[in-house]
């Protein structure tokens, strides 16, 4: 059965192999209590890196017991990042997750080209789970963090990572929307055309494992009732699973109205690496990071 909470990470974790995550930069308390957290459920081994003394302050202040940890002492953002991503090409860890540390400084290290962790022609990409209350399940959306303008190659790949995380939460056949401001395809407008670019390649063959359908607009997309109500026949209005918006404005607002004015749970990886990635943002709860870790830990497994 389909993950339709995402508490529901927990369990699909459960006598899985434990996976090492591996966390850049590990100073501040949100993270550190993640991490203890996630070690203390069984979900995954613990090495932060990062200012040792910082790390045991925090862990001493929230009551932490350090030797649920591997520390690795480099106080240097930089040089933390570079640790990390070697112990990913050595075997010594399965995943990694940013913590105290600003992204660019991160991301080099993973998108270095002679050392980091993309290969040739990949993409990096943020999916992001939504759990809003109002929807009848939970919902995967791309991008939100990472691209700013996918071309038309980009969303092909990033339609490709939202149909594996949906396979990994046990949804066979995903419905994806392509979000455009209206069903219509009009040559004005980019996003429109290149939705429906997509939706017929997926007719095709050409992109596989998952349904597509678009341009569609976030409300009929998401609401059957909207969809009725315009005639719009399609196997994924009113039941998308996944929504591939059309530039990084229009996701990163869905994203925060549903996490900072609706409450959604929500949890968020970056994909397109060797390993999966937990990208969150310094400012995000102990509890996000926690469900991110989780469904980092899951796609770790394969």
């Amino acid at each position: 059965m389909a993950v339709r909470k995402l508490v529901e990470l927990f369990d699909l974790l459960k006598e899985k192999e434990l996976k090492t995550l591996v966390v850049v930069s590990a100073n501040d308390e949100h993270t550190i209590s993640a991490v203890a957290q996630a070690v203390a459920m069984n979900l995954v081994k613990g090495v932060l890196i990062g200012d040792e003394l910082k790390i045991i302050a925090v862990c001493q202040h929230s009551g932490i017991d350090t030797a649920n940890f591997v520390i690795i002492n480099q106080p240097v953002e930089e040089l933390a990042s570079k640790t990390a991503v070697d112990m990913i090409n050595r075997g010594e860890g399965d995943f990694l997750m940013k913590g105290l540390i600003s992204t660019d400084k991160f991301m080099r290290a993973i998108l270095n080209k002679e050392t980091g962790l993309t290969d040739p022609g990949k993409v990096v990409s943020h999916v992001t789970l939504v759990e809003n209350e109002f929807y009848h399940k939970l919902l995967i959306v791309a991008d939100v963090a990472v691209i700013p303008l996918p071309d038309l190659k980009q969303k092909i790949q990033i339609i490709n990572y939202l149909t594996k995380v949906a396979n990994r939460l046990k949804i066979e056949l995903p419905k994806i929307a392509v979000i455009a401001p209206s069903e219509q395809v009009l040559p004005s407008i980019l996003s429109t055309t290149e939705a429906a670019l997509l939706a017929k390649m997926n007719d095709r063959g050409q992109i596989q494992g998952c349904i597509v359908d678009g341009p569609l607009a976030l409300d009929v997309a998401i609401d059957s009732e909207a969809a009725a109500i315009k005639g719009l026949k399609s196997p994924v209005a009113g039941d998308a699973d996944c929504l591939l918006f059309p530039n990084l404005e229009t996701g990163n607002v869905f994203y925060k109205v549903n996490t900072k004015m609706a409450r959604s749970e929500s949890a968020a990886i970056m994909v397109g690496a060797r390993v999966p990635v937990v990208l969150a943002s310094r400012g995000d709860s102990t509890r996000v990071k926690l469900l991110s870790i989780a469904l980092g830990a899951l796609m770790a497994q394969f």
